[in-house]
């Protein structure tokens, strides 16, 4: 018996591991047009990074001097800081690698990385190859004395070298770059605009930071500390006056009002700037956010709730997520609670001037009513505060809800401006309580009255509460037209509306029409049954109710309806109905059904040639 050996299994060797090539031109590619919106982000680069490296070295030598210095000439930009620099082997570690920043794990961490810098996403120094086709950095490790000086020198096309200089290269420890403009963004690196966009990005970074256009230029300070609303002042009035110039310099506008963002719990520092103008509740301001004193974005349109879009926001945090880009907010869980707090302190804004400067927010609501409404319909303690304040427009005037209220226990509301504004003086006359909530937030606003005011009785308007409010006309009059009242009901009951007689002011308004949510509901139903199969007739037939029907209300105070109630001629008599209604319908402002639109060319038409036919038989009698 022969035994066999199986053969030694072979197992594969595991694969090695490669590096990612990244293509640096593709890269710039990407950065200037898909990751940043625009090239000037360069100068927040250069800034970020010396701020960052100055931190650095405060951190293990406090006492240190801090110098940051950035200056413009003939075509480069560059930037010099007394920070922690780098030496040989960091430069090549962290200064051309993707995602690798200094400001990661290591001594600080990241979330050390978040609090103390600014950089946490490593695109570092390459970033400023969308303007630049040679990048400069001469370095000297403030870690490490006795390590030589390192100049790291990169260009556009993908390459850079690292080399060590003699020790009187740079004497003390330190960063100093220098950027060469790539061809066609030398407007970028212009003096002017270096210097305009170094204060705009860096008013507020905690070290002073110099300009300088050119080398013997006298340095100037961009920076512009502290705050302004951070600034001692005599009084507030003073206060106010300063904050007003702020924010016509930041935005073009002087404010209504300003409102301090004072949250040290969320991490934020800053005022909120009353626009003096209405906006609309769709429109979404850009708010100005700096994150540990860096520009971060000045159109940050998720920063507060949407229904403070009367305010425009300036502050500071360092507690908010940037995205990668470091152009707008992570809309994430902080940032969320963020926009509570700011929404609270604008609400408690609110309860201040009520409570204690009424002409003050008598004046603010004279502008943006539709922001605090829109507030209201949320807060049933805000509504009640502010009810002797929001202005409504009813039968009685423009006026707050409680003045209304003391006047009318039963408040009844339209869903339309024009069915308001057409029964409007009617209701005024005959002692009617009537709202105009066609207007925004007002109908939520005026469901929400009941559960602040619980005495009051809210109800939208409808056709039989307005008829119940008009003055009937006496019986024996009634039963003496009930000839021309029985043509009447006749001629429009195809339009879905029946014909009462009642005396009403004012005398010049012949006739009324009046409808209601009920009505218009039935008159689909009806318009659907007409149009719909065997099947659905029957549902839809079951499905009839009770509600009233639109109405007509002809005025017998007027003369005109009692000249067309004595006319002997029913065919006229209907015609001139159908004009009366054709005429009310049109005064109601609701849109004209095809039936409505036959019926008033009918009618136009009917009495056209009724006067016609009137003077051809004069003239026959002549």
């Amino acid at each position: 018996m022969t035994s066999t050996t199986p053969p030694p299994s072979t197992v594969p060797p595991e694969p090695a591991a490669n590096s990612f090539q990244v293509d640096l031109r593709g890269l710039v590619d990407l950065l200037s047009h898909h990751l940043y919106s625009s090239p000037r982000v360069y100068v927040r680069e250069l800034m970020q990074n010396a701020v960052d490296a100055v931190t650095a070295r405060q951190a293990i030598e406090p006492d240190a001097d801090v110098r940051i210095g950035l200056w413009a000439a003939d075509g480069t930009v560059g930037i010099s800081d007394s920070g922690i620099g780098l030496t040989a082997a960091e430069a090549h570690s962290l200064l051309a690698t993707i995602g690798r920043s200094s400001k990661r794990g290591g001594e600080h961490g990241l979330e050390t990385a978040r609090k103390d810098f600014l950089g946490q996403f490593g695109i570092g120094l390459l970033a400023c190859f969308v303007v630049a086709t040679e990048i400069r950095v001469v370095t000297r490790s403030a870690r490490d004395l006795t390590a030589r000086p390192v100049e790291w020198l990169a260009t556009d096309d993908g390459s850079y070298t690292v080399r060590e200089l003699d020790h009187d290269a740079m004497h003390e420890p330190g960063t100093t770059v220098v950027l060469r403009a790539r061809h066609g963004a030398e407007e970028w690196m212009t003096p002017a605009k270096v210097e305009q966009l170094a204060r705009d990005y860096g008013s507020l970074l905690p070290y002073d930071i110099t300009f300088r256009a050119g080398r013997d230029d006298e340095p100037r300070s961009v920076t512009d500390r502290p705050a302004v609303w951070d600034r001692p002042y005599p009084t507030p009035a003073a206060r106010r006056v300063a904050l007003a110039g702020h924010c016509a310099r930041l935005f073009g506008f002087t404010p209504l009002d300003s409102i301090d963002l004072d949250l040290p719990v969320a991490g934020v520092r800053g005022v909120a700037y009353v626009l003096p103008e209405p906006t609309s509740p769709a429109h979404r301001s850009g708010h100005r956010v700096h994150l540990k004193g860096m520009l971060l974005t000045d159109q940050a349109s998720n920063l507060l709730p949407d229904w403070a879009f009367f305010v425009r926001v300036v502050l500071d945090t360092d507690t908010l997520r940037p995205t990668a880009s470091r152009e707008n907010l992570y809309d994430d869980e902080t940032l969320a609670a963020v926009r509570e707090a700011l929404g609270s302190r604008v609400r408690a804004w609110l309860a201040e001037l009520a409570a204690g400067e009424p002409e003050r927010l008598a004046a603010f609501l004279g502008v943006h009513h539709l922001g605090v409404k829109s507030l209201a319909r949320h807060d049933a303690e805000l509504l009640g505060l502010m009810l002797p304040w929001l202005p409504f427009e009813t039968s009685d005037g423009s006026m707050s809800l409680e003045e209304f209220a003391a006047a009318h226990s039963e408040i009844h509301f339209t869903r339309t401006v024009e069915e308001f504004r057409q029964i409007a003086p009617i209701a005024a006359a005959h002692g009617l309580g009537v709202i105009n909530a066609g207007y925004t937030y007002d109908a939520d606003l005026l469901a929400l009255l009941p559960a602040v005011r619980p005495e009051l009785k809210v109800t939208e308007l409808d056709a039989g509460a307005v008829t119940e409010r008009l003055d009937p006309v006496p019986t024996a009059v009634e039963l003496s037209l009930a000839s021309f009242l029985s043509t009447a009901r006749t001629r429009l009951e195809p339009q879905g509306c029946d014909v009462v007689l009642r005396a009403f002011q004012p005398v010049a308004v012949p006739a009324l029409y009046l409808d209601d949510r009920q009505a218009r509901q039935e008159r689909d139903r009806t318009a659907a049954l007409d149009s719909a199969d065997s099947l659905w007739t029957g549902i839809l037939g079951a499905l009839r109710g009770s509600a009233p029907r639109a109405r007509l209300v002809l005025n017998h105070n007027n003369p005109l309806i009692r000249r067309i109630a004595g006319l002997p001629d029913e065919t006229l008599t209907g015609t001139a109905v159908e004009s009366l209604y054709g005429q009310a319908l049109l005064m109601s402002q609701r849109p004209l059904r095809p039936a409505d639109s036959a019926l008033l060319n009918r009618a136009f038409l009917g009495l056209l040639e009724w006067a016609t036919h009137s003077h051809d038989a004069q003239e026959g009698q002549k």
